[in-house]
């Protein structure tokens, strides 16, 4: 029978260490060809948006479809959320619905994790770190958290342009990971750091490019449409651009789709894809000098090894409701 779990179960079982292992995972199946990774699929119907991102990774077991909606009346007209999402795993050897689960809070960490795990292949390796972290929203807090647990960090400052949700983010993300947070009074103080994570609703960019010191280490979350970017052009020809996919970049990603428009660069200018980086086939920083940026779109197979992750822990624990269907 299915296993139900709602979002406060997902809260529980989730462990960030255990999505970036996961996701280890599953980018290396992705470079070795056992990754099943469909486009997604939009219906729109009248009122709404529904995205349907299915995969498959052969050697984890993982089989799952994502549907996420996107309906902007739902709050005044329903009483419910903007966006919302539902995880539907199967056993790929029986087909069996084996979970169905809320995919909020699962999209949310296997984002953080994803650039955990792109800070630990890019990041430079030197210890005393400082991560930088633009926007205070759960895509912000996931982010520091993923940085953190994959990389040498040892403190953070964050910049949003509510100060008081700021300084929120800096007490509850300083007591869990137990390292001091600052608010920065101006964003220009994001780029004195090491890491820097962009995880915003902004549609034009946060920081002049130019202005980012050597060795830097940037993850690229917020921005996921043709028109919108987080990043300016000089950024991106800067820095050594890792892509969660190249198709999804050159498609979905102003930040990368604009430089381009412009003639500022050209397709080759991606570098790799991270699955590449991840299972060694091409190589990554190649000196503490260099700006590395990983430019993130979402992939489904990253909610195919989280939601497994999440199923598995679930069982060992005991939580959940089995339902018959």
């Amino acid at each position: 029978m299915p296993l139900l779990l709602n979002k406060d179960q997902v809260v529980n079982v989730l462990d960030m260490k255990d999505c970036i292992g996961a996701l280890d995972a599953a980018f290396t199946e992705m470079a070795e060809g056992t990754a099943v990774l469909p486009l997604r699929n939009n219906i729109a119907p009248p009122k709404g948006l529904n995205l349907y991102m299915p995969a498959y990774l052969e050697k984890m077991n993982a089989l799952a479809c994502k549907v996420v909606s996107i309906y902007k009346e739902n709050p005044t007209e329903y009483s419910l959320p903007t966006v919302m999402g539902t995880v539907l795993l199967q056993d790929s050897i029986t087909g069996q619905v084996v979970c169905i689960m809320d995919g909020g809070y699962l999209t949310a960490v296997r984002t953080g994790a994803v650039s955990g795990l792109a800070t630990k292949y890019l990041a430079r390796s030197d210890e005393g770190q400082v991560a930088g972290i633009y926007g205070a929203g759960i895509q912000a807090e996931m982010q520091v958290w993923g940085v953190v647990e994959a990389g040498n960090i040892s403190s953070a400052v964050v910049y949003d342009v509510l100060p008081e949700a700021a300084s929120a983010f800096a007490v509850k993300w300083g007591e869990k990971l137990g390292i001091p947070i600052e608010v920065a009074a101006a964003p220009e103080a994001i780029l004195e750091t090491d890491v820097i994570c962009t995880a915003t609703t902004s549609a034009t960019p946060l920081f002049d490019g130019a202005a980012v010191k050597p060795g830097t280490h940037i993850n690229g979350i917020g921005s996921h449409s043709p028109g919108a970017r987080e990043l300016d052009t000089e950024i991106i020809k800067r820095s050594l651009l890792i892509a969660d996919s190249r198709e999804a970049c050159l498609n979905e990603a102003g930040d990368v789709m604009i430089p381009i428009s412009e003639g500022a660069i050209t397709e080759d200018h991606i570098h790799a894809e991270l699955a590449e980086i991840v299972a060694g086939k091409k190589g990554g920083r190649s000196s503490a000098d260099q700006i590395t940026l990983f430019k993130s779109n979402g992939l489904a197979i990253q909610d195919a090894a989280t939601a497994k992750v999440a199923y598995d822990k679930a069982r060992e624990m005991g939580i959940g409701t089995e339902v018959d269907i």
